[in-house]
């Protein structure tokens, strides 16, 4: 994939950074320790601001060029579209509506601050895309879950945005595991995993409260705490992990059904070819031999998020982050966290 990194010319550098350790492109600011949201936004060259400006046309239907060189052409404003422009660059990045409003670069770090106050918060990468229509930022939350003796899931959070008029604020949780860097991705309660703002005049106002909304808070890390030890302690067999990954990875209710039935005949070699290979990571990747993982529940849901993240093949790193964040990857990690739940109450008998 092309990286779409944005190179800025006047200060010749990437507008990214990461701490210690270079992303996949190689490009950008690798700094030792966590920097704070102002210095986050000077390393990765978000230190830019956006605004609209008003479109114009031209009256050009009496015009001839050949008789009316000195004729100045009178300039028409298209009515309730507006330009965002770059304004230290003053590239246009994109075409908004009136009702449009912009949240600048330095507001969206306002959503990691809010999280702890402003205190605590360790950015970890940030970056512009393209000439800085859109950007990214994922920071590190300063506590821990501790499954067991042996497995640490830190706590990140992910935001992007855009100043082009295609997309939504969009922030996101997102646990990863020290050992082998497995994204989980949670469906807990009422606690909403991605949140979507529109760009309106309530944009700014909303991403401040975003984390609450998500349920970013001390008592969501007791629950998860809670729950993955518990999982930890819930044995299961080899069998048990095979099923609980087809009803997964199930697409449809037809194919959900067939595997209940045992229709095996009836399962595409697609869909076979995933489970297996799931399967296979469950059993014999070294991160699933733990004391916490092997033959264990929680070993089992940890097994499918890490399939996603250290096993599944894809055509790009976008298409990877995309089915991680917003797509398949997290839609079958949901699925997995509630047959987990319910496997935890009822055991075998949530699989039929």
């Amino acid at each position: 994939m092309a990286h779409q990194i944005k190179f800025n010319e006047k200060t010749g550098q990437y507008s990214f950074f990461s701490v210690k350790e270079k992303a996949w492109h190689g490009l950008g600011q690798i700094v030792e320790g966590y920097p704070t949201s102002k210095e986050a936004l000077e390393l990765a060259g978000l230190n830019y601001t956006v605004e609209k400006r008003p479109l114009f046309t031209y009256d050009t239907e009496n015009y001839n060029a050949d008789k009316d060189e000195d004729i100045i052409i009178p300039e028409i404003e298209v009515p309730n579209y507006f330009a965002t422009i770059r304004t230290d660059t003053d590239q246009v990045l994109g075409l908004v509506g009136n009702d449009y409003k912009i949240v600048q670069n330095v507001d969206a770090f306002t959503f990691f601050d809010s999280i702890v106050g402003g205190d605590g918060i360790m950015y970890e990468t940030a970056g512009a895309l393209g000439k800085g229509e859109k950007i990214f930022i994922t920071a590190k939350l300063p506590d821990y879950i501790k499954v067991g003796s042996d497995d640490l899931i830190e706590k990140y959070i992910f935001l992007t945005t855009s100043h082009d008029g295609s997309g939504s604020i969009t922030a996101a949780f997102t646990p990863v595991r020290i050992v082998c860097a497995n994204t989980l991705s949670m469906a807990l309660n009422n606690c909403a995993n991605v949140v979507k703002i529109r760009h309106t005049d309530s944009a700014q106002e909303q991403l401040k409260q975003a984390h609450k909304i998500m349920g970013i808070s001390n008592t969501l890390t007791a629950q998860l705490d809670a729950i993955f030890n518990q999982w930890a302690k819930v044995k299961i067999t080899d069998k048990e992990v095979l099923r609980l990954i087809q009803e997964t990875m199930s697409p449809s209710k037809e194919v959900l059904d067939n595997v209940r039935k045992g229709a095996t005949d009836a399962l595409s070699t697609v869909f076979t070819n995933v489970c297996e290979n799931a399967f296979v990571y469950a059993m014999s990747s070294p991160t699933q031999q733990t004391e916490t993982t092997k033959g264990t529940l929680f070993g089992a849901y940890n097994a499918i998020t890490g399939y996603y993240q250290n096993v599944k093949e894809y055509k790009t790193d976008e298409d990877k982050l995309n089915s991680i964040l917003f797509g398949t990857g997290l839609q079958r990690s949901q699925n997995a966290f509630r047959l987990c739940t319910d496997f935890a109450k009822e055991g075998n008998t949530a699989l039929n």
